[in-house]
């Protein structure tokens, strides 16, 4: 039995394979690094966060011990929410090179998030308590499910 060439097959299999090769050589991808603080891709990764919603509300618990509270920011544009803040190195007195082994990131961050929906900015809450940022955010009107009725007969 001969196969038939199927270029759809095949271009499958390559997108496996270049999918394959990424997943192996990708160490910039992981949720928390010691380059998490650096501009680029993986400044996207800190704070690790929660995101969930009801019909009301978008709610988010953002994983950020540490912090320095007066630095933080939230801010929300549309349906963008931003999150900036610094993180303080552990002593001011221990020069870099002094350390054996350093995995706790310190400096500026920012990380920009796409909401699911548009909120409404004016009625964000945000409580910042042992290194855990809750924030909700209460969807704008016209993203909130509308019930319509059904007219029988």
């Amino acid at each position: 039995m001969t196969r038939t060439w199927d270029p759809i097959r095949e271009l499958d299999a390559l997108r496996r394979q270049v999918e394959q090769i990424f997943d192996e050589h990708n160490t910039w991808s992981k949720p928390f690094t010691r380059f998490s603080f650096l501009p680029g891709l993986s400044a996207r990764s800190y704070p690790l966060i929660n995101l969930a919603e009801d019909k009301n509300n978008i709610y988010i618990e953002a994983l950020a011990p540490g912090l320095n509270a007066d630095t933080l920011e939230v801010t929300v544009l549309d349906d963008v929410l931003r999150l900036s803040g610094e993180k303080p190195s552990i002593s001011e007195d221990v020069k870099p090179e002094a350390y054996h082994r350093n995995e706790r990131s310190a400096g500026r961050f920012v990380r920009s998030i796409a909401l699911p929906t548009p909120v409404n900015s004016d009625g964000v809450k945000a409580h910042y308590h042992d290194g855990l940022l809750n924030l909700t955010l209460p969807k704008a009107e016209e993203a909130k499910p509308k019930q319509i009725e059904v007219k029988v007969g």
